[in-house]
């Protein structure tokens, strides 16, 4: 498939990252199951991610905590979807934990991990409940941000830093 295809938003509130990265789907699969793997890269550098909490199938939470250099934290928690091994994975910030809803649902991610030769197509659609909420992720610096961590993503598992 081509990267158009997999770059375009498919409505007004979502935002798009692709990337092709040179390691099989498991692998990075694993970087966002594996709480420690993900806490050596989910927040971008010079943030810092201070503790991982996941329940990694349909209807299990997940806490991730950031935190940048002066030690001022922020508590991301969420509750998993759908969970496909090495081949999808969606969460939201809708529910904090077990079908309890949050106050403030932000975003849906839905993260593919598709097999290009051996390489992976790594693809995160992020839905957001309004074109608002869309906007104010893209201010926030979704693609600069989203992009930064994808190349830590990479360095932890051993990869080259990917292709857009």
């Amino acid at each position: 498939m081509s990267t158009d295809h997999h770059s375009a938003p498919a409505s007004e509130c979502e935002l798009v990252l692709t990337r092709l990265i040179d390691a099989p789907p498991g692998k990075v699969y694993q970087a966002w199951t594996d709480p420690k793997l993900l806490q050596q890269w989910f927040a971008p550098r010079p943030w810092t991610t201070s503790r991982v909490e996941m329940d990694v199938r349909p209807g299990g939470s997940s806490l991730v905590v950031m935190a940048v250099p002066d030690g001022t934290e922020f508590p991301n928690r969420g509750v998993y979807l759908e969970v496909v091994p090495n081949r999808r994975l969606v969460f939201t910030d809708a529910y904090v934990e077990a079908w309890k809803p949050s106050a403030k649902p932000f975003m849906t991610a839905v993260l593919t991990f598709d097999d290009e030769g051996g390489k992976t197509r790594y693809t995160a659609r992020i839905q957001h409940w309004s074109v608002v909420d869309r906007d104010v992720h893209d201010r926030m610096g979704f693609h600069a941000g989203w992009g930064k961590c994808t190349d830590q993503l990479c360095e932890a598992i051993g990869a080259p830093k990917p292709e857009a």
